[in-house]
């Protein structure tokens, strides 16, 4: 490449960076966040339990006597919500090295104090599995405390960033994504930016403690949900704002296919009682992400820009905070989209779990969760 066209592509990047920043400040424009058709903008009617002293809940799980929500947050902890007259406690931990874990946001640190991130509980044992970011695939029993690693690799590759989980109590087997082979959490934006595609779909068999990767090439995998009659699998490829679908059983078992294409970025899937899917989009995919991702020479500039992590954070989701949540059926088809639009009082959530006529909503920057009534 000449330094003439250096020069020319640097500027180009540089006015539609400046172009896009201006965008977001107004509010609108053609790098703000696209409206999805149909959606309800009912969110900002959300109500917020707000996590003192701490940040991120990105997975909600309640235990199997419906107590919770448990949630892991950004020190390393899992915190145990009691009510509003008791408030927030400690229930587990990720790591033992807890001396520097005093900050609710310290990404430097995460690789000490450990990152839970997709929580489950085991509905006959009570025992809750956590996909901690640095630790892998980890365990603690009812009563909390100190978690232990359960599996920290698969065929000779350590994990570098455990992301979500979801259990087959039937099979006695847990499917989990290792988000990439190359990048860590705290490195989550420049994943995404390199289009990184070594993500894998894992199976951990309970009874013969036996390792088995049953997808790779992954861009970004991320949330993990089985199907209510156990026949498939989903896992969020975040990077391509697509859900893949494996098929565990039936004609098609063994095969893959797309479930669904999404106008954003999906982080966690959770089913729902009654078969259906809620996905969370960490944010819509504007123009600004979709020039990133799809031009090579605009995206090789980019990385090489000197823009700090939360500017080009902001930039590639829009430069307005939002909150979109989408329901699906179990064959992919788009059942309802809530969302709230301007952040008004929701912003890059991670989770929907619906449990008794509420919606508990997670994310993994805020410092609260959200609650909506359906």
């Amino acid at each position: 490449m000449t330094m003439l066209t250096v020069f020319f592509s640097t500027a180009i990047v540089t006015t539609i960076a400046v172009l896009a920043s201006l965008s977001s400040q107004k509010g609108s424009g053609i790098f703000a966040p696209p409206k999805i058709a149909g959606s309800r903008d009912v969110f900002p009617s959300a109500k917020v339990v707000n996590l003192t002293g701490a940040s991120g809940p990105e997975s909600v799980a309640f235990d199997p006597s419906g107590e919770g929500p448990y949630v892991g947050v950004s020190d390393g902890r899992v915190l145990k919500w009691r009510g509003e007259s008791l408030g927030w406690s400690d229930f587990a931990y990720t790591s033992a090295n807890r001396q520097k874990c005093v900050r609710p946001f310290a990404p430097e640190l995460e690789h000490v104090c450990g990152r839970p991130l997709g929580l489950r509980f085991d509905e006959k044992t009570g025992d809750l599995y956590i996909a901690d970011a640095y630790f892998g695939l980890m365990i603690v029993g009812p009563a909390g405390g100190l978690a232990k690693p359960l599996v920290t690799e698969a065929e000779g590759q350590p994990f570098r960033f455990t992301n979500d989980l979801d259990i087959d109590e039937h099979e006695d087997v847990i499917y989990f994504t290792d988000t990439s082979t190359r990048f860590q959490r705290r490195q989550f934006l420049a994943a995404v930016l390199n289009v990184d595609k070594t993500g894998r779909l894992i199976k951990y068999d309970r009874s013969s403690k036996k390792v088995t990767v049953l997808v790779q090439g992954i861009a970004f995998a991320n949330g993990v949900a089985l199907s209510k009659d156990r026949s498939f699998v989903l896992v969020a490829e975040t990077t391509t704002c697509k859900i893949l679908r494996l098929w565990l059983s039936g004609p098609k078992a063994g095969t893959q296919d797309v479930f669904t294409e999404l106008p954003g970025f999906p982080d966690n899937i959770r089913r729902n009682s009654n078969g259906e899917f809620w996905v969370a989009l960490h944010s819509k995919k504007g123009l600004f992400a979709k020039l990133s991702l799809s031009q090579a020479w605009f995206r090789d500039l980019l990385l090489r820009f000197p823009i700090s992590g939360p500017r080009l954070h902001s930039l590639f989701t829009g430069g307005r905070p939002h909150a979109t949540a989408m329901k699906l059926s179990e064959s992919g088809e788009v059942l309802e989209v809530l969302e709230d639009r301007e952040g008004k009082r929701l912003r890059f959530i991670s989770e929907v779990e619906e449990k008794d006529g509420k919606l508990w909503i997670g994310s993994v920057l805020m410092p609260f969760l959200g609650v909506y009534d359906l």
